[in-house]
């Protein structure tokens, strides 16, 4: 299996607005990202990345790959830049699940580094 669409998918919600939230999420979409934000489900999950500010760029590294069946799990290292802020880096893992013909994101987790 190929993978490089997943990892475009996932670049784009890094990067991309809200519209990747709402043609790429799974309606039982589960985020948990570090205090404040926290765990995220449902319609929070695309209140809060609207509201969120984009990163103007990211690098994955680390990247590693696992599928079963309708199932792909990504987990890289992450190291976005918003503005003129900090560098923010993470150990991230998201999992992706086959609804018909569309890969949708389930649930993603960061680690901040």
């Amino acid at each position: 299996m190929a993978f490089e669409h997943h990892w475009k998918t996932e670049r784009s919600f890094w990067l991309d607005g809200p519209e990747v939230c709402e043609s790429h999420l799974a309606e039982a979409a589960c985020m948990v990202f570090p205090a404040p934000v926290g765990i995220l489900t449902g319609t929070a999950i695309n209140e809060s990345l609207a509201e969120a500010p984009r990163w103007s760029e990211v690098e994955f590294d680390e990247e590693s790959e696992t599928v079963s069946q309708d199932t792909v799990v990504l987990a890289y290292r992450a190291t976005g830049q918003s503005g003129d802020d900090d560098p923010y880096t993470a150990y991230c893992s998201t999992t992706y699940v086959r609804e018909g013909d569309a890969w949708k994101l389930l649930s993603h987790q960061q680690t901040p580094v």
